[in-house]
């Protein structure tokens, strides 16, 4: 019998063009700090805050590999209680909100979704 997942995502990586916009724009809208990490010539990241078990993810330069846009995969950052808080600091810290707050349903929350400053589209969730 296989284990179940404890959780199916373990790690993202948003991309990025402009490492410094892009951690200005995520400090500003979600009121966290990032802990950079140079990986070599022309690769870094900025780590986003996570547990130690936790999942966690980063931004991610590296104009070879990463291609920022809004075609691919979609990431679910954790808004709670309220993502509404998150979302009146998108367009001021340079981003666009495509879909606005919504219920998913009673027993899933809410979930809206914005364009950040790189041009990814990323979503966010919350209980409230």
């Amino acid at each position: 019998m296989k284990t179940p997942l404890q959780s199916a995502v373990s790690w993202f990586e948003i991309p990025v063009t402009n490492l410094v916009r892009a951690k200005k724009f995520y400090e500003t809208i979600l009121d966290v700090s990032f802990q950079d990490l140079d990986l070599g010539p022309n690769h870094k990241m900025a780590l986003f805050p996570a547990e130690p078990d936790g999942i966690g993810g980063a931004l991610a330069l590296q104009k070879d590999f990463y291609f920022p846009g809004n075609q691919g995969p979609v990431v679910y950052l954790n808004a709670n209680p309220d993502l509404q808080s998150v979302l009146n600091r998108i367009e001021g810290a340079g981003g666009k909100i495509t879909m606005p707050k919504r219920q998913i349903s009673e027993e899933n929350g809410f979930m809206a979704i914005f364009e950040d400053s790189e041009g990814n589209r990323i979503a966010l969730h919350s209980i409230s």
